[in-house]
């Protein structure tokens, strides 16, 4: 399954767990991984709370100083793929009884460093 994300500034957070949810088969036990198809966006598992959210954008953007870098001569996003460097570009999660075996808490994120972009996302499913 693929799915598309739009993002709204440069850094931004995006809660998919709904759409990585829509992947698995009913009844089904495994694993489902959910990769992001770019070098500037990365995917985590955090809570969802909307001033956490806030918090994510917020420290992620610190992450990486703006300017300064080497591939800024050629396009100007340095800091977005090193950003989205320490983010990481997938999660892979445990599948019971047909849902995400996530906890109380958990949510599948899709972290943002170089937008506003609409970005793919690929959801692959192995069952045991």
């Amino acid at each position: 399954m693929r799915f598309q994300v739009s993002t709204d500034a440069k850094t931004d957070v995006v809660d998919v767990t709904d759409q990585v949810r829509e992947a698995v088969p009913d009844g089904s036990d495994g694993t489902v991984t959910a990769f992001v198809r770019h070098t500037t966006a990365g995917v985590v598992v955090n809570e969802a709370e909307p001033r956490l959210l806030e918090d994510i954008d917020r420290f992620v953007a610190g992450l990486v100083p703006d300017e300064g870098w080497r591939h800024d001569e050629l396009d100007g996003n340095a800091d977005a793929h090193l950003r989205a460097l320490l983010v990481g570009p997938d999660v892979t999660l445990p599948v019971r009884d047909g849902g995400l075996a996530l906890g109380r808490w958990q949510s599948v994120l899709l972290v943002e460093c170089d937008g506003p972009r609409t970005r793919t996302v690929d959801v692959v499913v192995r069952a045991d």
